[in-house]
């Protein structure tokens, strides 16, 4: 619930957790069951299109998967907010849903949900024979932002197939264990599944590390189900056993109080033990927690000179300037008015690259907008503006696409400053297609344990295919077997906000869909620091 704050106004909202699953769903693959993943979209009066806002993990071989990720959406009485669920076969590791095969969809209202105990929909789609449904369960989130680290092993655990009752002697399992809470309608809803350990009756699971509110809400009395299966790569997981605890018995820590008994619930067969290793509770802080005590966020923009934009006197070039804004100066607006709210002196260092710049007309992949390096900055996003204008006119344009120089520029900034105190954001806008992608992702990778994020704004018509495995929404980035530490990197495509009669609107969702994932990246790298905000250290 909103803070009770007398004499002021709010609107009546409530945090929404949605719990998704599948049944029945239409199996596209020749050789295995589907691996489907359902995508989550949403529509408000003041959009004018489907935004997606969540997708959930893939699940291989199953018509009627169960989803561990939860759909976090803010609920608002007062207004009608549509949501589309879409269902795919995953078949390709790239982010565009164009690469997967469509299995359905179906529609409805957030009110509808949260007004049902469970919303069963029917999927719709292109194919006659289509079928499934998609099941949708609604609780409300209780305002606790604790987390909860847990570690389980388990103990001569007993497959239950056939290979086990003839093979006794080799049959070792491959278990993992999935966690259940439990909702007011007494239904078990699944919260988290473990990764499988290979060939073991005695196996130690990774830590586990999940909000509370999730888990059990305020109630650390509110039962938790755990069960551990044996994997099986047809999808049909043979249970080995389950039991119950809460969280006040898990707070105990590891002992005899949580060395617990595998049962078949039917034959109530004891199938081995399962113990807690570990337990850790601690209290986490959100993005404003940060900004209200102390962290500074600084915006670096980064602007494509690059020849591919088209000579900057034609009216067809991307760099064009007349009396109405390119592209350019309107993602410089949109995502500028916002971030600058949160820049105490409201001052910008803005860079150029894939030029030749003045005097002697040297090709630069890192220089100054204002080609002043004894005073770079720009005051305000019309400082900006106006030194883009003045940089239009001084530098030829040239190549090639090279994003690393200016990613490693703000990297050293963000190196300098890794205690919480600033966080630094690195806005690059471009026409094209990087030419120096190995060690972009190398710079990417770096910079993930740094406090810093990158927004790529891509304008005009090339294809930006390449861009979405910058992104690494779906597949973590990695160089040499080296991995990126965590996500920073988001892409927007500018001409999906072009069709937009409402050029306020556009500008809005532009802004919405770029700083997205600002929030959760700094708490991100806060939460991987173990950084605490400073008027909040006990």
């Amino acid at each position: 619930m909103a803070v009770f704050k007398p004499g002021s106004s709010t609107e009546p909202t409530s945090e929404i957790e949605l719990t998704l699953s599948c049944r029945n769903l239409l199996d596209c693959d020749v050789f295995s069951k589907s691996d489907p993943m359902c995508v989550v979209f949403m529509k408000t009066p003041e959009t004018t299109k489907w935004v997606e806002i969540c997708r959930t993990e893939c699940i291989n071989n199953s018509l009627n998967p169960n989803f561990v990720t939860k759909v976090h959406v803010l609920y608002r009485f007062e207004v009608q907010q549509l949501i589309k669920f879409e269902v795919y076969d995953v078949d390709s590791n790239l982010h565009d849903l164009k690469f997967q095969d469509f299995l359905g969809s179906c529609e409805t209202t957030l009110g509808h949900i949260v007004s049902s105990v469970t919303l069963t929909l029917p999927l719709k789609g292109v194919k006659t024979n289509n079928k499934g449904q998609v099941i949708v369960k609604a609780e409300e989130l209780p305002a606790c932002h604790d987390e909860v680290t847990l570690q389980f092993n388990g103990k001569d655990l007993e497959r239950s197939d056939w290979v086990s009752r003839f093979f006794s002697w080799i049959a070792k399992a491959y278990p993992f264990l999935e966690l259940f809470k439990v909702g007011e309608d007494g239904q078990y809803q699944l919260v988290y599944r473990t990764e499988v350990v290979n060939w073991t009756n005695n196996p130690t699971w990774k830590p586990i590390t999940l909000p509370v509110r999730s888990l059990c809400g305020t109630d650390f009395d509110r039962d938790i189900k755990v069960v551990c299966y044996h994997f099986k790569y047809n999808g049909n997981h043979s249970l080995i056993g389950e039991f119950h605890v809460t969280m006040n018995q898990l707070k105990k820590g590891p002992g005899p109080e949580n060395d617990h008994k595998c049962v078949k619930p039917k034959s109530s067969k004891i199938c081995g033990s399962i113990r807690l290793n570990h337990f850790d509770l601690k209290k986490t802080f959100t993005f404003l927690d940060y900004i209200m005590n102390g962290t500074q966020i600084n915006c670096t923009v980064a602007i494509d000179f690059t020849a591919s934009n088209g000579d900057p006197k034609d009216h067809n070039s991307l760099h064009y300037l007349s009396n109405r804004p390119n592209q350019y100066e309107q993602a410089l607006v949109a995502v500028g008015d916002i971030i600058q709210d949160y820049d105490s002196d409201k001052v910008f260092p803005a860079l150029g690259f894939g030029a030749r710049i003045p005097p002697h007309g040297e090709v630069s992949h890192e220089f100054f907008l204002n080609l002043q390096a004894s005073d770079p900055y720009c005051s305000g996003i019309e400082g900006v503006i106006n030194a883009y204008h003045h940089c239009i006119r001084s530098v030829q344009l040239f190549g090639p696409t090279n994003f690393s120089p200016v990613i490693n520029h703000v990297a050293k900034f963000a190196q300098a400053y890794q205690d919480g105190t600033q966080y630094f954001i690195l806005l690059i806008i471009t026409d094209g297609v990087i030419t120096d992608m190995f060690h972009t992702k190398q710079a990417i990778i770096h910079a993930s344990s740094l406090p810093m994020s990158i927004i790529i704004v891509g304008v005009g018509n090339a294809d930006f295919d390449a861009m979405e495995e910058l992104d690494a929404d779906t597949v973590p980035l990695e160089v040499n077997g080296v991995r990126a530490s965590r996500d920073i990197t988001q892409f927007v495509s500018f001409k999906d906000f072009q069709s937009c009669d409402n050029p306020t609107l556009a500008k809005a969702n532009l802004a919405r869909e770029v700083l997205a994932e600002i929030p959760n990246q700094i708490v991100g790298y806060m939460k991987s620091k173990n950084i605490i905000p400073k008027n909040l250290k006990k």
